[in-house]
């Protein structure tokens, strides 16, 4: 029988990834220490190191993706809130 796959944490892979690109410890260390395959370490690593600069960027695409979600989610908001006061209303004339 297999053994259930690891979900890290992204703080977890995060806390490891760091602490291999500052390189106090070596990648088979940190593997060795947090019970891990020293690939995922490099990976995770690389991840760390590829989305770096993405952090000082102005006025990132993430920024405007949230304000749609959150202009979709206003919108939805209100379409509940009008379905609900219909909702209430057809209940008081029913005598439910």
């Amino acid at each position: 029988m297999r053994a259930k796959r690891k979900r890290h944490r992204a703080a977890f892979k995060a806390k490891v990834g760091f602490e291999a690109l500052v390189g106090l410890k070596t990648v088979a260390q940190l593997a060795r220490e947090y019970a891990v395959h020293p690939t995922q370490v490099t990976q995770w690593k690389a991840t760390i190191r590829d989305r770096l600069p993405e952090l000082f960027e102005a006025g990132s695409v993430g920024t405007q993706d949230q304000e749609e979600l959150i202009a979709q989610l206003h919108q939805k908001i209100g379409q509940l809130t009008v379905d609900l006061d219909w909702l209430k209303k057809k209940s008081k004339q029913l005598g439910l």
